[in-house]
């Protein structure tokens, strides 16, 4: 999928929502359980529900590749499943040196038709640019991440800028705003503001808006450009709103009321 062809979709939907598919067979309802194939079964009600208002789904690897050849066929169908106007991320987290990489990229944008794989840079060059190779395809690169252990590295300084912040200078060399995106943590509004003065046409996949206390008002606030260029992801707040039979109704809801959120701020883009 190109720029030109998301942002289309977020102009028609009114909408930068990008719905995560975490399917826990802890956490699913229990007579999915019955089913051939429960993970597909139920990320497939998950995106008939909710993809009126999404314009990206990113299924998180680890929760097929856990169940083995099965969970990886689960994974297959239900990137398959996703309707094609919308942004498919594979949230794998690859990233090794560069004939690893490569066989990475073929896995995920050629065999799995991933249109987003996030990827990890702490390898450095090497280790990314083989994902970059494929032509509308997109990496979303690791930048500032919302998790507790963030802080652990992200944040160390040298020669007077924070550690993210050398990945977002560095890696601007490595691809254009055409091909790559920026992981960037909701909850910190202070640090949405300093990714984005450092990369200002670049799309964010932002995660931590919603179950990790991320506010969508102030992430649109520090973090959008004229184009919007956010992708704002909710997992757990949608896909488990209910436990029982009517959780793809509630899915539905929870989206739709994100949506509508988005629809106010997407009027007021350059689009």
């Amino acid at each position: 999928m190109t720029k030109a062809a998301l942002i289309e979709q977020i102009k028609l939907k009114e909408s930068f929502l990008c719905v995560g598919l975490d399917p826990d067979l802890a956490k699913i309802p229990p007579h999915l359980l019955q089913t051939a194939d429960p993970l597909f079964e139920f990320c497939k009600a998950i995106i008939d529900a909710t993809h009126p208002y999404a314009v990206a789904f990113k299924p998180n690897t680890a929760f097929f590749e856990c169940h083995g050849a099965a969970g990886w066929e689960a994974l297959r169908k239900t990137m398959a499943y996703i309707p094609k106007e919308c942004l498919v991320i594979a949230d794998a987290k690859r990233g090794d040196i560069g004939n690893t990489s490569s066989y990475y990229a073929q896995t995920f944008f050629e065999h799995m038709q991933a249109d987003a794989l996030t990827v990890a840079p702490y390898m450095g060059s090497d280790s990314v640019m083989p994902f970059l190779q494929f032509e509308n395809k997109w990496v979303i690169l690791l930048a500032l991440t919302s998790n507790e252990g963030a802080k652990d590295f992200q944040f160390l300084e040298s020669d007077g800028k924070a550690l993210f912040e050398h990945v977002l200078t560095r890696s601007a060399a490595w691809g254009s705003p055409e091909q790559l995106m920026y992981v960037v943590g909701a909850t910190r509004a202070e640090d949405i503001a300093r990714v984005r003065a450092l990369a200002p046409d670049y799309f964010f996949l932002v995660p931590g808006v919603g179950a990790q206390g991320g506010d969508l008002d102030t992430v649109v606030k520090y973090g959008a450009n004229a184009q919007c260029g956010l992708l704002v992801n909710s997992s757990r707040a949608i896909i488990y709103a209910s436990k029982g039979e009517d959780f793809a109704v509630a899915a539905k809801e929870e989206a739709l009321k994100m949506q509508a959120q988005m629809a106010m701020h997407v009027q007021r883009f350059e689009l």
